[in-house]
């Protein structure tokens, strides 16, 4: 197995740039692990799919407005974005601009400032901020957009999902963005369940996997968290034959990072940590019976971890129907439905 196996080339027309109207009208692919045939339907039609007694796994985290710009003693400007709060004031960032440096301070508005505690491999740092960050960033941050979108979002709702509620993502969970509150509303009288887990995302999900052999990558490490009553829902619609099924890959990360907490004929444990959880070819699922997921960019661990519950050959095969069919990719684009 080589991360070459995992590329693909992708028309940079594929590639969405603005979320789709009304959110449940993005293309869907089915695909059936053991046939060959790809169905091409719409989200909302996703509960033809669907049986009574199945369970939705969702991720409820929430995108903070990550992106905030600063000045350094200089007057030069920079980006600083918040990637994980490991303190009250203080937090990991990634910063663009040079020379950066430990002991400097940085104006962010009138009032608040950053000072770069520690410089960390690359462009990462830590800031210790004068305030509590999160009690203003609503008014200085903006939505860190992932970098193959160049269109402004008009509103930034639209990269959050209708049930997130858990700040600390700075990326969304985007199989998540396709469900409306109307249609979340149909699938529950047609006695489809949904169940919350967390896992807050961090911007590493968009990194490509650059080592020749994938099993010497060090994947990065996200929080995530499942309840008692999550717990006990997932494991008791497995034991009615119902199907778990992820919402998103960052659901099935959390998923299959609590099976190793389960009791004896349950299928997950309640637990909250990070997990750091690499799913390749050849790994066996433990939790996820289908998942519902977007189009993953080439060579990166998310490609990988869908290929390793489909198949590589069946998930490329996929891809390429995919780009043929015009279906529109990554975080803004179309979904498919993997059973």
């Amino acid at each position: 197995m080589k991360t070459i196996d995992f590329n693909y080339e992708l028309p940079i027309e594929k590639i969405a740039q603005t979320p789709i109207e009304p959110r449940h009208n993005s293309k869907l692919m089915i695909v059936n692990r053991v046939s060959d045939f790809y169905e091409h339907k719409r989200f909302f039609e996703i509960g033809s799919f669907l049986k009574k007694g199945d369970l939705l796994v969702i991720n409820r985290t929430k995108v903070i407005p990550a992106r905030i710009f600063a000045q350094k003693p200089t007057g030069g400007k920079i980006e600083i974005l918040l990637l994980k709060q490991i303190g009250i004031r203080d937090w990991e960032c990634l910063v663009g601009g040079k020379r950066i440096n430990s002991g400097m301070k940085l104006r962010i508005a009138e009032n608040i400032f950053g000072f770069v505690k520690q410089k960390l491999e690359g462009s990462k740092r830590i800031i210790q901020f004068n305030c509590d960050i999160s009690t203003v960033w609503d008014s200085i941050g903006q939505m860190p957009l992932p970098p193959y979108i160049h269109e402004p979002l008009k509103d930034p709702e639209r990269y959050q999902t209708v049930f997130a509620k858990n700040i600390g993502s700075a990326a969304a969970p985007t199989a998540g963005l396709h469900f409306t509150k109307e249609l979340m509303g149909k699938l529950e009288l047609s006695g489809i369940q949904f169940c919350e887990i967390n896992l807050h995302v961090g911007l590493d999900t968009f990194a490509p996997v650059t080592e020749d052999d994938p099993e010497e990558h060090k994947i990065h490490s996200e929080w995530c968290e499942i309840s008692n009553e999550s717990a006990k829902r997932i494991n008791d619609t497995a034991r009615n034959g119902g199907r778990v099924i992820a919402v998103g890959t960052t659901s099935v990360r959390t998923l299959e990072s609590a099976a190793k907490y389960a009791k004896p004929g349950d299928r997950v444990g309640v637990f909250s940590e990070s997990t750091s959880i690499f799913i390749l070819p050849g790994y066996t699922f433990r939790v996820v019976d289908a998942m519902i997921t977007n189009f993953h960019l080439p060579k990166s661990t998310l490609i990988m971890l869908v290929s390793a519950f489909a198949g590589k050959d069946k998930i490329m095969n996929a891809y390429q129907t995919a780009i043929k069919e015009n279906y529109r990719f990554y975080s803004f684009g179309d979904a498919m439905f993997i059973s």
